[in-house]
């Protein structure tokens, strides 16, 4: 067998290692990525199952939240920002941006189209949307 022979045959036997390593990594980063997804779906599910036990136990109590201060009962499990924006009399117009407190952490901006899952105790405020520095009402 001459030199180049011998050279070709060495360096296909390392391509062949280098694949074969290749593909085990793959394989292994594969079933690692599902055993994850796996656990977050099982996770995800058994606190949707929570939720529903919660809300049956309630016996379709409603919600007691609070909007500006203002009580109110929510019979519904969930709401859109803009089913919340009706609630009070008059409705919150566009002109105003919705807020859940979050007690310890920084309240966050409920969009119109946004789900939030009720729960007793459950506070939002209004704020103006668009706020001009420096601008005085006489």
């Amino acid at each position: 067998m001459s030199t180049n022979d011998q050279n070709r045959t060495e360096q296909e036997t390392k391509d062949r290692e280098a694949i074969r390593a290749f593909q085990e990594r793959q394989t292994r980063e594969l079933a690692e990525f599902e055993a994850k997804q796996r656990r977050e779906l099982e996770a995800f599910e058994r606190k949707e199952v929570e939720e529903l036990k919660e809300f049956e136990a309630r016996g379709h109590r409603p919600f007691d939240i609070k909007i500006d201060r203002t009580d109110y009962k929510v019979p519904e499990h969930k709401r859109t920002g803009a089913q919340l924006r009706m609630l009070p009399t008059p409705p919150i117009g566009p002109d105003r941006d919705l807020f859940e407190v979050v007690p310890g952490g920084s309240d966050r901006k409920i969009e119109d189209n946004e789900e939030v899952t009720m729960r007793d105790g459950l506070r939002f405020f209004t704020a103006p949307a668009q706020i001009n520095p420096g601008y005085k009402e006489y």
